[in-house]
């Protein structure tokens, strides 16, 4: 008897784990360009965090200029390939047509 309750259970939860419904929902395909504008928001708030820790004096001068410089820098790259990408008109998928991450 315990045995077959323990294969009851077993197969239960095999089928929770391997189960596929017939309808699965991908969501929007991003592009390029919106995949940049969410690391330029990234960016932004953790410049703000850092100027916040900062001023409420949790970071030595030393560590808030380099990580300062650092975000500035990485912002500054995002903003140039984001106004390249739309100067060219290329909102590429980040995926091709078969699912594939690029």
């Amino acid at each position: 008897m315990i045995v077959l309750i323990c294969a009851l259970v077993a197969a239960s939860v095999l089928f929770y784990i391997f189960y596929l419904p017939g309808k699965l929902h991908l969501g929007v395909e991003k592009t390029r360009v919106a995949y940049l504008r969410e690391r330029q928001e990234a960016v932004y708030e953790n410049l703000r965090d850092l100027n916040f820790e900062y001023k409420a004096g949790k970071l030595p001068d030393a560590d808030y200029q380099s990580l300062k410089s650092s975000l500035e820098e990485e912002a500054a790259t995002v903003l140039a390939e984001i106004a390249r990408l739309e100067k060219t008109g290329a909102g590429h998928p980040l995926r091709s047509d078969k699912g594939a991450r690029i």
